[in-house]
């Protein structure tokens, strides 16, 4: 039963101005602030962490590569994990996993129970990767483009608060003990809507047919969404691990590399606000993949060939062209008929993606290792932009999963 298209209901609920669509829209936007959390509050204070720990470079690179493995693995058996939980009771404990992972690793006194409360962290974070476009799409199916908005924005600024707060806090309290797990205590918060939501868990058709990850492995829809999410991941991953390289290379300072990534990641926001909004608005959205590609492209090549001093012109280009992920996300909702099928193809599609851009940062730092420049690093890069386009135009016209199964007669 949906809270906004379901006839039992009042009214109120079905418009979308009842008070449990909005106890569904808070409870969405706190779960989305806590997806990020336990990635982005590690990479600022890693050095410290891993000389506090006694992590090895070996667990450090087992840290930094595990939320790709979270993503991938955990993600793929979400939408089994929810036909039995329920979809709300779900992410509740999923957010308690997240809250408790966050707490206990900043507990933690070895690597090897920082690595083990992390992974439980972020396996909280890759349930709330898939719940939350399949809740939307559950939720509120006239208005799958105003909620992927406010998803989209939401998680974009939770990323960015982890990135750019746990520094100051860690200052200010002298521990970074505190400044890893202030985190946990948003995390509580976000269970608290989830918490009042159990009793409206959503009655699933049992004579819906469910599109698993077998189904879906010989769709070429879903490979196609699947490489589409996988090689817009990629590059948000290598902007994102190698971007500061890239502009101290080129003659900048660390503190303006690091403003500069500071202003890209902001960016995030304001474009995760715009991408679902115009989006929207169109049955098509291949324009809109063309349009993002292009600001990507305008934007390495400024990067790779234009004068150093003009990097925040192309770096500006780079963060528009990061609408691909919103874009990516609303793909999810806008190729499937049923929230059933939401959930199977964003299982899929994350599952897969992850898996694929996990690869990118590696790639980048082998190739620029074997060369001692960034020439075959940015054609690795257009290379990805390639496969970009040639997927986001399959996958960004208007048709459906379920069309594609019944014509094949599956």
């Amino acid at each position: 039963m949906t809270v906004l298209a379901s006839e039992p209901r009042a009214p109120e609920s079905r418009d979308g101005a009842g008070p449990l669509a909005w106890l569904l829209v808070l409870g969405i936007v706190l779960a989305a602030l806590n997806l990020r959390t336990a990635v982005t509050s590690v990479g600022p204070l890693l050095d410290e962490l891993a000389g506090a720990l006694g992590m090895t470079s070996v667990g450090t690179g087992v840290l930094t590569t595990l939320p790709v493995l979270a993503f991938a693995t955990v993600g793929a058996v979400t939408p089994a994990l929810s036909r039995k939980a329920g979809e709300h009771r779900l992410l509740l404990l999923a957010l308690v996993a997240l809250g408790a992972g966050l707490l206990v690793r900043s507990l933690a006194g070895s690597a090897t129970v920082f690595l083990l409360s992390s992974a439980l962290a972020l396996s909280g974070g890759a349930v709330g990767n898939v719940l939350i476009p399949t809740l939307i799409k559950r939720h509120f199916p006239a208005r799958t483009g105003v909620m992927t908005t406010v998803y989209t924005t939401a998680l974009a600024a939770g990323t960015m608060l982890a990135a750019a707060a746990t520094v100051p806090i860690e200052r200010a309290s002298g521990d970074w003990h505190v400044a890893i797990g202030v985190w946990a205590a948003l995390a509580a918060v976000a269970a608290l809507p989830w918490l009042a939501l159990l009793r409206s868990e959503p009655e699933r058709d049992g004579d819906t047919p469910r599109a698993g990850i077998r189904q879906l492995a010989r769709s070429r829809l879903a490979w196609m969404v699947a490489v589409y999410f996988g090689t817009q991941s990629m590059i948000a991953y290598v902007m994102f691990g190698w971007l500061p390289m890239i502009l101290t290379d080129a003659g900048y300072s660390i503190g303006q590399a690091g403003l500069i990534l500071g202003v890209f990641t902001a960016l995030s926001i304001p474009v995760s606000l715009l991408v679902p909004a115009i989006t929207s608005r169109f049955r098509d959205q291949r324009p809109v993949v063309v349009g993002l590609i292009a600001c990507y492209a305008a934007g390495f090549l400024g990067l790779w060939f234009a004068p150093a001093s003009t990097a925040m012109v192309w770096i500006v280009l780079i963060g528009v062209g990061m609408g691909s992920f919103p874009l990516a996300l609303m793909m999810l909702a806008l190729r499937t008929r049923t929230a059933e099928a939401t959930a199977s193809l964003s299982a899929f599609g994350q599952s897969a993606g992850y898996l694929m851009a996990g690869a990118g940062p590696l790639t980048v730092g082998v190739l620029r290792e074997m060369t001692g420049g960034w020439a075959l690093p940015y054609l690795l890069l257009f290379a990805v932009l390639a496969a970009q386009l040639f997927t986001g135009l399959y996958a960004g016209r208007d048709r459906f999963i379920e069309d594609e199964r019944a014509a094949a007669g599956s």
